[in-house]
């Protein structure tokens, strides 16, 4: 079932000029390549050769999020592997996917993920799971957050929740 803000943004994408879509597909690509690098909506504008305003209201029309949220997403796809599958400290997992502060990782980590990055490893840990027939395009796309809205309105969201048990 499709809802019209999905048949909505699909619309927006596909009056998208073609040329620009490519310079959005090498932003995101960088992203992806890097997405522990600080990624500004300047410096994504730049690489895609456009300005701030135009790029991102463009990338929120092609991919469905803001350009922000996109980093976010990828950044915390990327913990969760790294927790779920080294032994690398918490601290250096925040350093490592980009973030400059253990206590902004831990607090972004906990809002998307809805656990801690600690009982988030706990927890993969104590049910491994056999992924060795599954491509690892499937599973990385398993384990993307979904991010299509902000952080902030997913505690507040939360919070009313338990307010009224």
């Amino acid at each position: 079932m499709d809802d019209g803000a999905s048949g909505e943004r699909e619309g927006r994408a596909a009056r998208l000029n073609p040329a620009l879509l490519r310079r959005l597909l090498r932003a995101r690509d960088r992203i992806d390549a890097a997405s522990h690098e600080p990624w500004s909506v300047s410096r994504l504008a730049e690489v895609s050769g456009v300005s701030k305003g135009h790029f991102a209201r463009c990338f929120k029309a092609a991919f469905g999020i803001p350009p922000h949220r996109y980093v976010l997403s990828r950044r915390i796809e990327r913990a969760k592997a790294l927790l779920r599958d080294t032994e690398v400290s918490v601290t250096d997992v925040a350093f490592r996917t980009g973030w400059n502060s253990l206590g902004t990782f831990t607090r972004v980590f906990r809002d998307i993920v809805e656990e801690s990055p600690a009982a988030f490893r706990r927890q993969a840990r104590a049910t491994p799971a056999d992924l060795q027939g599954v491509p690892h395009c499937f599973v990385i796309a398993a384990c993307r957050p979904d991010l299509t809205i902000a952080v902030s309105e997913k505690r507040r969201r939360r919070d009313a929740n338990t307010l009224d048990l």
